[in-house]
């Protein structure tokens, strides 16, 4: 029997429960990060909406979540001129600075309580957004922050923000539009694929994405944004906390990391506080903004012709800056890869002098245009390699070269070799002496072999003594002869000798990365090892079998096997059993870093970390859970035994409900994870 004809009615009444329950299930996915259905059930709600629009087109209207993405690219964007002035926030950059900033507020506000509101300074696009009788009306960016460019259309494609709210008056929220860490590397991605410049930091991106002209190419850049000021009729709440209160329960998405602050002291602390966490977040951020939290206080204090004297913005140490490339060396890698490296005119940054910063490859250098001489923008984030992010073409006199890549290798001369479809080039020479110079420390470096006094100096005299020509040669080194070399002396090659021997009994994972086979880090070595237990076991898995194992793709599957195929590592590998290095692991076997290798409470379990933990930083607690026998990977997938979340956990968690994975907060997974086990 055929179903009934559905009547306009009908129609009307469903389209309105479907809208209110995709735009709840979108509040729950964007805003709380807390999905309540799959994204199969999600997608289906979307569709049959689509269905039901297309059949009955007089019921669409603007704020339907069908109609985030307009069909037709705009043409340009209308300037519009803002109602109350967007005006920018001075900066500080020292606790003293900030000191004046509230003793002024104090003599201006005498007998007033002054308290604070901090906030994160999001680095992102600032954009005011009205609304009028509950409906999304317009999107206006900062622009001059008298007027700037519409851009509704564009701003309307970002899920997070909702179309509609339960608010009839005049509304008009501010806030930041950003873009998310894992979507700046998307578009960058896809962007050098395409042949195209990277943009340089997350906000230039941002601001780029939401000019587009067309809200489909927007949308698929995945922006977000975080709200922070908040009128109805031209009127705030009576304090910044309230407005923030009030964007919440209109359905905006503020930042959970603000924070009232009673008195300036805990403001100091809380910039202190994320100036060493800033790097776990999901997007970026240069700074604070103390806000003070009283709405008369800060009618009382107004505004200069350029700032509002109720805010001040206190920067966190620069992570980019400017110096002048004065060369480009090439470097030889442990594999035999040249790898570009820039010489810089010394500056600081976060803290350090940078004088070398990392240019990736040859490709990246001409898809960058750098040049020799050039002024250049460096980034350093954390503790990752200073990387050159572009060059400063405005500031070049003419007399900056080109780079040429070498044709030959430039410690032996041996032809330089770049694979087809790779971007690396490699030495061709097995014997190069750069290769093994890095192939030595690497073997011998902490999370490795762990041959304590085995350092760059050392193995320079070695080489150059013509004392090591592999390997297996460090282990038929005598005291007598390491105590004739400078700054050695009797005791401190006895020491050396000592390590040598040590380092016989570690335990597999250790020389599995310490051999230093292609795609092979650490972690990854550890779960090779608690895998297969046995040298000559890992050496006789196929590239199949070896996929089966928590991140271990065909590419990295393919290179442990190729590795071991090779007559020359084979014979390497003879030669270090042929000096007694542990080959196997047996039951009890301890690794220094502790707890027993084999037989362990969490051999065979894979964890991944998300957020920020209190008792722990990340590290301690990959070490904690690796200690016991665990594998510690960066990403979720279905062979993830647990996901540990702490403090603002990012899209691994949705990705984990999703697969059915097992969550773990820290209280649990100190107590059934690590105090049980």
């Amino acid at each position: 029997m055929a179903p009934k004809p559905l009547t306009r009615d009908r129609a009307e009444a469903r389209i309105a429960k479907l809208r209110r329950e995709i735009e709840h299930h979108e509040r729950k996915y964007y805003i709380d990060d807390d999905p309540q259905i799959s994204d199969a059930e999600f997608d289906g709600l979307m569709k049959e909406l689509q269905a039901l629009e297309a059949e009955f087109p007089e019921l669409v209207t603007p704020e339907s979540p069908t109609q985030r993405v307009g069909g037709k690219p705009a043409e340009g964007f209308p300037t519009v001129r803002h109602a109350r002035p967007m005006m920018s926030i001075e900066n500080v950059y020292s606790v003293e600075e900030l000191e004046e900033f509230d003793e002024r507020v104090r003599r201006l506000r005498p007998g007033s309580k002054i308290e604070y509101v901090a906030e994160l300074k999001i680095d992102g696009l600032g954009i005011s957004i009205l609304y009028r009788g509950g409906r999304f009306v317009q999107a206006v960016t900062r622009g001059d922050g008298l007027q700037g460019d519409e851009v509704s259309a564009n701003v309307r494609t970002i899920k997070s923000l909702p179309l509609t709210i339960p608010d009839e008056r005049e509304v008009e929220v501010r806030g930041e539009i950003y873009l998310p860490f894992e979507s700046f590397r998307k578009i960058n991605l896809d962007r050098e694929s395409a042949d195209e410049p990277s943009f340089a930091n997350p906000r230039n991106a941002a601001s780029g994405s939401i000019r587009l002209l067309d809200p489909r190419e927007v949308a698929g850049r995945r922006l977000d944004a975080f709200f922070y000021a908040f009128t109805a009729d031209g009127r705030e709440t009576e304090s910044q906390w309230e407005n923030l209160a009030a964007l919440r329960r209109l359905g905006f998405k503020t930042n959970p990391k603000s924070k009232l602050c009673p008195t300036l002291a805990e403001g100091v602390d809380y910039w202190r506080a994320w100036t060493d966490k800033r790097d776990s977040l999901n997007y970026d951020a240069d700074g604070i903004v103390l806000k003070i939290n009283a709405t008369a206080d800060r009618e009382a204090l107004g505004a200069t012709s350029k700032a509002p004297r109720w805010a001040i913005s206190f920067k966190f140490p620069a992570r980019q800056a400017t110096t002048r490339l004065v060369d480009i060396e090439v470097q030889v890698g442990r594999t035999g890869a040249l790898t570009p490296v820039a010489v810089l005119e010394p500056v600081k940054l976060s803290g350090t002098t940078i004088s070398r910063a990392t240019l990736h490859n040859e490709d990246e250098i001409r898809r960058k245009d750098i040049r020799v001489g050039d002024y250049v923008l460096i980034e350093r984030s954390g503790d990752v390699i200073p990387k050159v992010v572009a060059p400063m073409k405005e500031r070049r006199t003419g007399r900056e070269r080109e780079f040429v890549m070498p044709q030959t290798c430039p410690v032996c001369n041996a032809v330089a070799f770049r694979p087809e479809g790779e971007v690396v080039a490699r030495c061709t020479n097995p014997s190069c002496p750069a290769k093994l110079r890095e192939a030595l420390l690497h073997f011998a470096a902490r999370k490795a072999m762990n041959i304590e006094g085995l350092g760059e100096a050392l193995v320079d005299q070695l080489l150059a003594a013509k004392l090591v020509a592999s390997i297996p040669d460090l282990y038929r080194l005598d005291p007598d002869t390491l105590a004739g070399l400078e700054r050695m002396g009797a005791k401190s090659a006895a020491n050396l000798r000592d390590e040598l021997d040590r380092s016989k009994s570690n335990e597999i994972a250790r020389l599995v990365f310490g051999l230093g086979i292609r795609h092979v880090g650490e972690k990854l070595a550890r779960s090779l090892a608690a895998h297969y237990h046995d040298i000559d076991k890992l050496a006789a898995a196929a590239p199949e079998e070896l996929t089966a194992i928590e991140d271990v793709g065909p590419v990295v599957g393919e290179s442990v096997a190729f590795f071991f195929r090779q007559p020359e590592n084979r014979k390497l590998l003879e030669r270090l059993r042929a000096e007694g290095l542990t080959f196997a692991d047996k039951p009890g076997t301890i690794d220094r870093a502790g707890g027993p290798e084999a037989g362990r409470p969490l051999a065979g379990k894979t964890f991944v970390l998300t957020g920020t933990l209190e008792r722990f930083s990340r590290d301690e607690a990959a070490a904690a859970i690796e200690a016991r026998g665990g594998a510690v990977t960066d990403s979720v997938s279905k062979k993830t035994s647990y996901l540990v979340v702490g403090e603002g956990p990012g899209s691994k968690l949705a990705k984990a409900e999703k697969l059915g994975v097992e969550i773990l907060d820290e209280k649990t997974f100190i107590e059934k994870i690590l105090k049980e086990r």
